[in-house]
């Protein structure tokens, strides 16, 4: 409706009604043309007001930056000031025995049965009173009874070649510059230090098990060496194992992997071979060989260092080396078996092997390696048909990586001690006791829990027959069955239907077994027995166990001598069982998880959740802090192809 006839149905005036439709049509035209005015200045004037925004939040992070940079700078400043100070010592208590020790044991050696630093405060006299607790190795099962004992207990020796511990699994990592060195290795010195133990470089060699004196071999400067005896209370065995030779001639032409040293020495052949492999006079077959990367062995080790040699190739020899030494890189796995990773679930095998497939890493199976030839590996193959056929890959690199044997000390050890028939460690019993040696206890790689039943039969056969008549009915079966929980723990996984075992050797159906009969069932329960795996996480659980059983011992110590209690570990310590916590392998921007009933593998997420634990279980905070240094260097700038 127009304004004119809205005028007109109100009763306004002609005259009136024409003034106003005038008066609104000039207020609407002036309306309009404001709007139109004010759209430009509307548009400028928020993008003045987004510009001041972003231009005061830059001016606001630059300043907080600014002020936190000076407060760190302050405060490290400050801290340097208040911290540092000029150290005198003068006349440090020190007892004549400690630097004159007396000679003795069956070699006429030097007793430290006095250290330098025993009497250099009170608190020190105090341990020196306290029994003496030795030992052998530097590794997780080592650290992880430091780091449970409490101080003040125990007068602590830590014998160790090295002078530090390192995280072992990112050893592969190390091994191409992943990460660094020192991102893995902590001080053994720090670590004892919360004990307020004592730390002496060397290599345990023997032990006068009557005198309880463990020899140990020290290296002087100049290369000569000397050997000590040094006095213990306990002493535990956490040396670790050796590389498994299984007869193969030329191992000295391998890598292994096993050290820190190992890792460099590995790090430095590989960048020699790609510097050599990049030189113009370097003929094409001669860089073929040195850029055929051969890993002996299929399991955690072996799988993870093929991966980081691949993932070294993909992101900085592509980028910094000629593209045609990453052409001529070939990687192979040689196992003995069908799968690697064997021991993980077939799911998880099966998906590493794919991964591999599609990286073009070759994996030779239900192979054996023969020999090892400086410039080639010869190894044996089964074709379809079951023929062997010997086989040749010239290669510039071989890492070997198949299985466990006794360390030097642990096989002298093995010779000394009555009824020790294992091969590859030192057999204990469920209390990790060594058999046969008093007050010696042995963890990790070194040990192995024993499995065997049947040298018990008797004895449990004479405390489970009650009414003497020389026969076991079923009610003590059922205690005997409790009885072998107790003295093999690995056997209660076949202990779950023990009427169904009892029937089933039961062979005249009297519902009694007889000695032969009990024998034959503890023998088939002993075979289907599988010891602990020889990882990290064994040795670990294994330290932490002893730890609190020192711990215990030492609380009610008045208490044992009081009554005459010698089997401590039977009569107040539960015998130790092992939780398994998983398993994690690198495939090479990728990882595989196995936790017994579940596994799974996956890609970048899967990498970052396996670096997440590792880095969760490093060595200490301050190896944590490098650690996430290293994979946050890596990926701006990339390894370091430094060859030191």
């Amino acid at each position: 409706m127009s304004t004119l006839r809205r005028c007109r149905l109100v009763g306004i005036p002609r005259p009136a009604r024409r003034a106003s439709v005038i008066n609104s049509t000039r207020s609407f035209t002036t309306t309009r043309l404001s709007a139109q005015d004010q759209k430009p200045r509307s548009a400028a004037s928020r993008h003045l007001r987004r510009g001041f925004f972003v231009v005061k939040w830059t001016a606001y992070l630059v300043a907080s930056t600014a002020v936190g940079l000076l407060t760190t700078g302050a405060v490290i400043l400050a801290h340097d000031a208040l911290t540092y100070s000029s150290k005198h010592v003068d006349r440090v208590p020190i007892n004549p025995l400690a630097l004159h020790p007396e000679t003795g044991g069956p070699k006429n050696l030097p007793i430290a049965s006095i250290l330098v630093d025993d009497e250099e405060d009170e608190e020190n006299k105090k341990l020196a009173t306290r029994p003496k607790l030795v030992i052998v190795g530097g590794g997780w099962g080592a650290m992880s009874i430091l780091k449970t004992l409490h101080p003040g207990d125990y007068h602590v020796t830590v014998i160790a070649p090295d002078t530090f511990t390192w995280f072992t699994p990112l050893l592969p990592s190390a091994a191409v510059g992943t990460v660094q060195v020192r991102s893995l290795i902590e001080p053994i010195r720090k670590i004892v230090a919360r004990v307020r133990g004592h730390f002496i470089t060397g290599k345990a060699v023997d032990c006068a098990l009557g005198d309880r004196l463990l020899e140990v071999e020290t290296t002087m400067p100049d290369g000569s060496k000397r050997s000590l005896y040094v006095p213990y209370d306990k002493l535990v065995i956490a040396c670790g194992s050796v590389s498994s030779t299984h007869g193969v001639p030329g191992l000295e032409n391998c890598f292994q992997l096993k050290t820190i040293a190992d890792a460099q020495a590995i790090r430095r052949r590989i960048l020699d071979n790609f510097e050599t492999a990049s030189l113009p006079t370097t003929t094409p077959e001669e860089r073929r060989r040195l850029l055929s990367f051969v890993v002996c062995g299929g399991g955690p080790t072996g799988v993870e260092t093929a991966a980081e040699i691949y993932d070294l190739c993909q992101e900085d020899i592509m980028d910094y080396y000629p593209k045609l030494c990453r052409e001529e890189v070939s990687i192979s796995i040689i196992q003995s078996r069908d799968h690697i990773l064997n021991t993980y679930t077939e799911h998880i095998s099966k998906y590493a092997e794919e991964k591999f497939k599609r990286d073009d890493v070759k994996l030779i199976v239900n192979a054996r390696v023969k020999a090892v030839h400086p410039g080639k590996v010869v190894y044996d193959e089964k074709d379809a048909g079951g023929t062997v056929i010997t086989h040749e890959i010239p290669t510039g690199f071989v890492l070997w990586s198949t299985g466990i044997a006794m360390n030097p000390f642990v096989e002298r050890m093995v010779a000394l001690l009555p009824n020790q028939v294992h091969k590859k460690a030192i057999e204990v019993d469920a209390h990790l006791r060594v058999k046969g040696a008093p007050g010696i206890y042995a963890i990790g790689d070194a040990s192995t829990i024993e499995t065997s039943l049947v040298r018990h039969v008797l004895d449990l056969a004479d405390q489970c027959d009650v009414n003497h008549d020389g026969q076991i009915d079923y009610n003590e079966w059922q205690v005997m069955v409790t009885k072998i929980k107790q003295k093999v723990p690995l056997a209660e996984a076949h202990l779950q239907h023990i009427r169904e075992i009892f029937d089933a050797f039961d062979s005249d159906r009297d519902d009694r077994l007889g000695l032969n009969e009990l024998t034959a069932l503890l023998q088939d329960i002993s075979s289907k027995i599988t010891t602990l795996p020889a990882t990290a996480q064994v040795a670990a659980q294994q330290g932490k166990y002893l730890g609190k059983k020192f711990n215990y011992l030492a609380k009610h110590e008045t208490t044992l001598v009081q009554n005459q209690i010698i089997d401590f570990d039977e009569a107040f310590f539960r015998p130790f069982r092992y939780m398994h916590l998983g398993s994690l392998a690198y495939v090479g921007n990728a990882a595989v998880f196995d936790f017994g009933s579940t596994s799974f593998a996956g890609g970048l997420i899967a990498m970052y959740a396996w670096r997440s634990i590792y880095w969760s279980e490093s060595v200490s905070a301050r190896t944590r802090a490098l650690l996430l240094f290293d994979w946050i260097i890596r990926g701006i700038w990339g390894r370091d192809l430094s060859r030191l």
